[in-house]
């Protein structure tokens, strides 16, 4: 790290990684837009279409993961560390990954409707991606760390309050729901919803850390 460090004051840094983190960055808010879409949605027809939308965005968000990777390794100087370069697109392309299986079990399970709680941590879900946003886009200039760093914070709220909305949905289930089937579909769905967020928190941590490396 420190050979990489003092290098870096004397060599260029590969300007390829920034725009590809912006486009992770705005593809995983578009795929927590859709999620939104999904459950605000009755009509099956309109939701097997959000589905397909949410899965290309999948499949969009693998191939930056691919195109990050490729320039870490065809790149000795790279922006920060590249193990947290790896972690972050890591995490973002896990925020995807658990979005669109929630979307998918959505349709596979044949759900009529769409319970709140579902409505809810999705809307979370949105919420935590939008700051990921901004921290994410400016990280190419350290010196805006203060709104990196109040991005970061506000992930840590949306992410709790995932888990308050969670809690509560599953207590709710368990108390209510008497069909077994039923209590493990809602259940498994809840449980992919609330571990988009927790992926979401993981980015900022990462991104916190890349903030204390880099003052």
């Amino acid at each position: 790290m420190f050979l990489n460090n003092l290098l870096s004051f004397f060599l260029p840094k590969n300007s390829n990684f920034y725009p590809l983190f912006d486009e992770a960055a705005e593809n995983v808010v578009k795929t927590a837009t859709k999620l939104v879409q999904l459950v605000g949605t009755k009509d099956t027809n309109g939701r097997i279409s959000i589905i397909k939308e949410i899965e290309d965005l999948e499949h969009v968000g693998d191939g930056l993961l691919h195109k990050i990777n490729f320039e870490l390794n065809s790149n000795f100087i790279t922006p920060f560390d590249r193990e947290d370069i790896h972690e972050l697109i890591m995490a973002i392309d896990d925020i995807v990954d658990y979005i669109h299986g929630s979307a998918k079990r959505m349709q596979l399970y044949d759900l009529k409707e769409i319970p709140e709680s579902f409505v809810a941590l999705a809307k979370v879900n949105l919420k935590a991606t939008e700051h990921l946003y901004v921290a994410i886009t400016n990280l190419r200039n350290i010196k805006n760390k203060d709104l990196i760093k109040n991005a970061c914070i506000a992930i840590n709220t949306a992410e709790n309050e995932a888990d308050d909305i969670f809690d509560e949905a599953v207590a709710e289930l368990f108390k209510n729901e008497k069909d077994p089937i039923e209590l493990i579909k809602h259940k498994e769905i809840l449980a992919a919803l609330e571990t988009a967020s927790d992926k979401c928190e993981d980015a900022a941590v990462i991104i916190d850390g890349i903030l204390v490396k880099n003052a």
